[in-house]
């Protein structure tokens, strides 16, 4: 009876062991609800795999190998355009974040794409050669032009708009100004109020300024970037102000006077350009639908009365 209690025990604590693993393993193999919990207030360092993979399959794969397509071809286009189309695309606003490289690109693949499928159309329905292949370089140039065309269009569009609101934004600096606050605070006020192309702008030079570049520097890239005549006369008399000692605020008083009579001055030419443009539609679509209209039902009688006199 002595002999069998060391083994009663032993049995005891093996079990006692095994049903110990078996719950240790049960509570591991369970959510860890606090960390769970936690995880919830708190922000869990990602990867660069991880922040990678959570962007969609476009971003991830097309898009590069589309950019890096482009840029291939655009080494084929024409190299002394480079720096002019670079400062297009800068006064276009970047649309896209294009390069001078890519955008060439774009206009190469797009004419390559319109010389085959024009192509391909012209000569299956059996045009003669001659006129096939003039169709075909119709459309090869014009897959060339149109993206030209498009971001000539982006650029007015962006400098009517600074044009628009560079009065207004003038005013305002000038107040912020007058208020006490520095020009950079007042230009920092004026990107917080605003989101057009002239506040960007702005807060593209304050950028630039804080990345330690001088700020008639910054400044003087901004009217690059703008290519508008009324940009270029304010910032070169805030230039000339903080070279030679002027107050700011007046500066920018009498350069939002100065715009605003512009503005002005540009509203009437373009009142008096009103009738002259007015003048095309109505000779050749509202006159011929007057005179369908009140000479229409006189055609009838006047053929008869014609056919009566012949008999």
């Amino acid at each position: 009876m002595t002999g069998t209690l060391p083994l009663i025990g032993f049995g005891a604590l093996m079990v006692l062991g095994l049903a110990l693993i078996m719950i240790g393993v049960r509570r591991s193999s369970q959510p860890d609800v606090i960390s769970d919990r936690l995880s919830q207030f708190t922000e869990r360092t990602m990867t660069l795999e991880e922040i990678e993979l959570q962007q969609p399959f476009t971003q991830r794969v097309l898009v590069p190998l589309i950019t890096s397509i482009l840029a291939k071809l655009g080494q084929y286009g024409p190299k002394q355009s480079a720096e002019r189309l670079r400062i297009s695309l800068a006064q276009a606003g970047n649309p896209g974040n294009l390069t001078p490289l890519q955008f060439s690109g774009i206009r190469l693949a797009l004419a390559v794409i319109l010389f085959i499928v024009v192509g391909a159309v012209t000569f299956l329905q059996g045009m003669e050669t001659a006129q096939a292949l003039m169709y075909t370089a119709i459309g090869a140039a014009m897959g060339y032009l149109l993206p030209g065309i498009w971001l000539g269009q982006q650029i007015k569009k962006r400098k009517k708009a600074i044009v628009k609101a560079l009065p207004d934004a003038l005013d305002l600096l000038c107040i912020c100004v007058e208020a006490g606050l520095s020009f950079d605070q007042a230009m920092q006020r004026l990107t917080e109020k605003w989101d057009d192309p002239l506040s960007k702008e702005f807060k593209r030079v304050l950028n630039d300024t804080r990345l330690g570049r001088p700020r008639r520097e910054a400044m003087k890239d901004m009217i690059d970037r703008c290519g508008v005549d009324d940009v270029q006369t304010f910032i070169g008399a805030v230039i000339q102000a903080e070279q030679l000692g002027v107050s700011i605020g007046r500066i920018l008083r009498i350069q939002s006077d100065q715009m605003r009579i512009r503005r002005r001055q540009r509203a009437e030419e373009e009142a008096h350009k009103a009738p002259i443009k007015m003048l095309f539609p109505m000779v050749f679509l509202i006159f011929p639908a007057l005179f369908i209209v009140i000479l229409g039902p006189a055609v009838p009688r006047i053929i008869r009365s014609l056919g009566g006199l012949g008999g």
